[in-house]
């Protein structure tokens, strides 16, 4: 049962919110457009969450909302962040008049993006669940958008039925992978933009065409609920008894090793650590680390421990979030501060009998993007199944999907 939101004695201080988020998100450079701008001071953010969801939250720049759960208390859906809302419609380049695809619906986006092609525009809002789309459709009706805003219920894996082609797709979902339904139905010249998971870690990326493949334009780091349906992807798990019976959680994107059956009683062996010299100063984002890491480091995955042990306090406190196993050994990545107290040096803690060279070959990692990747940014292209990948450059990797492979470059900048 959809609950009609009462914000009427709020409403001056919704507006009042709504002009400090985009007057926030235009000074950090994330709204650089007119139209854009005039979206993000019309649509009212607060008609397309929970009744209950309070203000300050609604109006955040970084905080996304969730609309619907499943049994299991996993994110379904969700009012994505603003800055990401924002950035996404910005990489797209959409202009009035166009014809613009929502992959992954709740109608907040469809409504900013409605007010962006305008009145000779179209935005047509798909989601494989029944609940969102039913959801979707009711409070973009009555926020006035009913009728510049088609919603349609379909399994993006596949051609949108009755329409033909988008000037530019935004996929509002974590996506593996790259259909052909998705280029098939792209104008030529258009843009899509998908947040592309590649081994475990996500970007944002804006793509156009470039003959026979895709090259990407614009990149910004951030995650979306998982694509359901035929797209969807699992990640394999690995759970690794410590001598308490608590467990650390190996998962895999892909590129599962076959040597896992080696890691029984890994954690029972004294952990080693090695450091790199490689430094980084508080409050300086390394997210491009981890891609790196994804691309390079053999047997990548990402580590979680049970909460509320000493395994998970311990790995806590050195960031390990991501690492790699190697043989009969598992390495993560670890910190400790710098020498000069102005941040901190990267380095890696290990476990099993070849702990050490676990950890040597992650350090190698780590220093091998401090040389080659940490000043540069990464370009991304995307080739379909029956184009060819060319001879890249050094420091690039290509990574396999179903429907093709995705290659990632660190090239230096001309």
């Amino acid at each position: 049962m959809i609950q009609p939101v009462d914000m009427t004695g709020d409403a001056g201080r919704a507006a009042r919110l709504r002009d400090e988020l985009t007057d926030t998100l235009l000074s950090n450079g994330q709204i650089v457009s007119p139209a854009v701008e005039k979206a993000f001071r019309t649509v009212p953010r607060e008609a397309f969450v929970p009744g209950d969801t309070p203000l300050d939250v609604v109006y955040s720049v970084d905080r996304a909302v969730v609309t619907e759960t499943d049994e299991h208390g996993g994110h379904l859906s969700s009012v994505s962040a603003a800055y990401i809302q924002a950035r996404m419609i910005e990489m797209a380049d959409i202009r009035p008049g166009m014809t613009v695809l929502e992959i992954g619906s709740g109608g907040c986006n469809a409504a900013l993006l409605a007010e962006v092609v305008g009145a000779d525009g179209h935005v047509v809002s798909i989601d494989i669940d029944g609940e969102i789309i039913d959801r979707a459709g009711v409070l973009l009706n009555r926020a006035g958008y009913g009728g510049r805003v088609s919603v349609v219920q379909a399994d993006a894996e596949h051609p949108v039925p009755g329409f033909v082609l988008f000037d530019r797709t935004l996929v509002t979902v974590g996506a593996w992978d790259i259909p052909p339904a998705w280029l098939d139905q792209l104008a030529v010249g258009g843009v899509l933009v998908v947040p592309l998971r590649m081994n475990g870690i996500t970007r944002t990326i804006a793509f156009r065409r470039d003959g026979d493949h895709l090259v990407s334009s614009d990149v910004e780091v951030a995650g979306f609920v998982p694509m359901q349906g035929q797209g969807a992807h699992v990640e394999r798990t690995f759970l690794l008894p410590d001598r308490h019976g608590k467990h650390l959680r190996l998962q895999f994107d892909s590129g599962v090793p076959e040597t896992m059956h080696l890691l029984d009683g890994v954690l029972a062996t004294g952990p080693v650590s090695v450091w790199s010299g490689v430094t980084i100063g508080h409050g300086i984002s390394f997210a491009d680390l981890h891609l790196w890491f994804a691309a390079f480091l053999s047997g990548f995955c990402r580590i979680t421990a049970d909460p509320d042990t000493a395994l998970a306090a311990e790995m806590g406190k050195t960031w390990f979030p991501f690492g790699g196993v190697r043989g009969d050994s598992l390495a993560y990545l670890a910190v400790r501060p710098a020498m000069d107290g102005a941040g901190v040096e990267f380095g890696a803690t290990a476990y099993g009998v070849h702990g050490q060279d676990a950890a040597a070959a992650l350090v190698e990692q780590i220093r091998a993007w401090d040389r080659n990747g940490r000043h540069r940014v990464p370009t991304f292209g995307f080739w379909t199944v029956g184009s060819t990948v060319p001879q890249l450059p050094d420091h690039a990797a290509v990574l396999e999907k179903h429907h093709g492979a995705v290659s990632i470059s660190w090239s230096p900048t001309s």
